[in-house]
């Protein structure tokens, strides 16, 4: 594994990682078939990495799994950040939230209204928070790093 660091955008002050696997990225990138793929199909799986860090004010990083916005599942307790791929390096974050809807359904079709209004093609999905409180504690503590780094 490696962790591959991205440089802020546009003075935004937030910093981020993705975690890559690089024997798979290796194989993949050689159009080689990874072991376990039985039949090797090219998708935003396979160009994208599958988990992102972001850290909040509080200086704690937040693992996110990382969504196109046509193959986010419908997901329960989650906060999210909306996000546009400028290129493989740059993001840009549209907005972060919280699901709420006690149906899975209607998160994701809440999500999937959202990121399409603002043109995102991401979808960054903390999955780890236990409680209400604790979903929204993160999406305070990123949201209040994003303020942050545009204040600057």
């Amino acid at each position: 594994m490696s962790v591959r660091l991205f440089k802020p955008v546009q003075g935004c002050r937030v910093m981020s990682a993705e975690v890559i696997g690089l024997a798979e990225y290796r194989a993949r990138r050689a159009g080689q078939a990874v072991p376990g793929d039985a039949h090797h199909v090219m998708s935003f799986a396979d160009t994208s990495p599958r988990f992102h860090f972001w850290t909040g004010a509080s200086g704690k990083r937040y693992v996110h799994t990382v969504y196109s916005l046509f193959d986010c599942p419908p997901l329960g307790l989650a906060s999210y950040v909306l996000v546009r791929r400028a290129n493989k390096t740059e993001r840009a974050v549209l907005a972060i939230g919280r699901l709420s809807h006690e149906h899975a359904s209607l998160n994701l079709a809440e999500i999937r209204q959202r990121a399409a209004t603002l043109g995102a093609d991401e979808v960054h999905v903390h999955l780890l928070a236990s409680s209400v409180s604790e979903c929204q504690a993160v999406e305070v503590d990123l949201r209040t790093a994003q303020f942050a780094a545009r204040a600057n």
